[in-house]
């Protein structure tokens, strides 16, 4: 793509410098809630930057087990190409400077692209969703709003099968690849329903063939060996539980309505 200038992340090679690079911490996201490092990983020739967030700077959740927000993030990556849907950087579970965490390939974003907003009504773009009506500090009307693109579709069919408690605006990365990445996705593949994303435009509209495509090719694999390499990041319970989310999507092609349970947006929205 014109202007890209990071590694091409499809490249099978990336895992492999992400498996056996030599890590080195350059500086830490102090915003992120967990232990967050930036850096640049090298090998065979190949350098380029990565996040890096290691198990023991996981703060413990009450609702998620002790130090396995790596893991899930793995096992996204995995379910994400999977179902070809290639909505997660290349990821991995590995050791580091400061022990074993999750590596992940940083992805060089598109700064003149946002997908997801939040605008006054009368500056909703054409053909963007509307999710969420609010008012801003000054008692203004807000609406929060994202685009109505496929590549988001995609992001939003994997969030549904995930599980993604988390999908926060700020987690939407607009490669400058020309792909759409969500990243962040150690709060995933929970049994319970936690569903909270801002991508809930498309409540109620049929799945397109792509999409129903996808899942197919992910309950296949999940029938083959998926089931194996998802086994050290995630549980058994937790497997069994993605693939009945898969099987509930595939026999009702439709995009799913919150819960009900719980909040069903994130807290902060971005």
């Amino acid at each position: 793509m014109t202007g890209h200038t990071g590694p091409d992340l499809r490249d099978p090679e990336i895992l492999e410098v992400l498996r056996r690079g030599r890590i080195e911490v350059t500086g830490r996201m102090v915003a992120a809630s967990n232990a967050t490092l930036f850096g640049t990983i090298a090998a065979h020739g190949h350098t380029f930057e990565c996040v890096y967030k290691p198990v023991r700077g996981e703060r413990p959740l009450w609702d998620f087990p002790d130090g396995t927000l790596a893991g899930r993030e793995v096992a996204s990556y995995l379910v994400s190409e999977a179902a070809g849907l290639q909505v997660v950087p290349p990821t991995v579970l590995r050791d580091g400077p400061f022990g074993p965490g999750m590596v992940q390939a940083w992805v060089d974003t598109e700064t003149t692209e946002d997908l997801v907003d939040v605008c006054s009504p009368k500056e909703i773009k054409p053909g963007w969703k509307g999710v969420l009506r609010a008012r801003d500090d000054d008692g203004a009307p807000a609406v929060l709003v994202h685009a109505d693109d496929p590549r988001l579709r995609a992001m939003a069919v994997f969030d549904v099968v995930a599980n993604n408690a988390d999908r926060k605006g700020g987690h939407v990365l607009a490669g400058d690849d020309g792909r759409v990445y969500g990243v962040d996705h150690g709060l995933t593949m929970h049994t319970e329903d936690k569903l909270r994303t801002v991508l809930w435009g498309w409540v109620g509209e049929e799945l397109s063939e792509a999409e129903i495509e996808a899942l197919g090719r992910l309950r296949a694999e999940l029938a083959g060996d998926l089931e194996d390499r998802l086994g050290p990041h995630i549980t058994l319970s937790e497997i069994r539980a993605l693939t009945e989310r898969v099987d509930l999507m595939l026999a009702v092609p439709l995009f799913p309505e919150p819960s009900g349970y719980g909040p069903a947006i994130p807290w902060p929205a971005f």
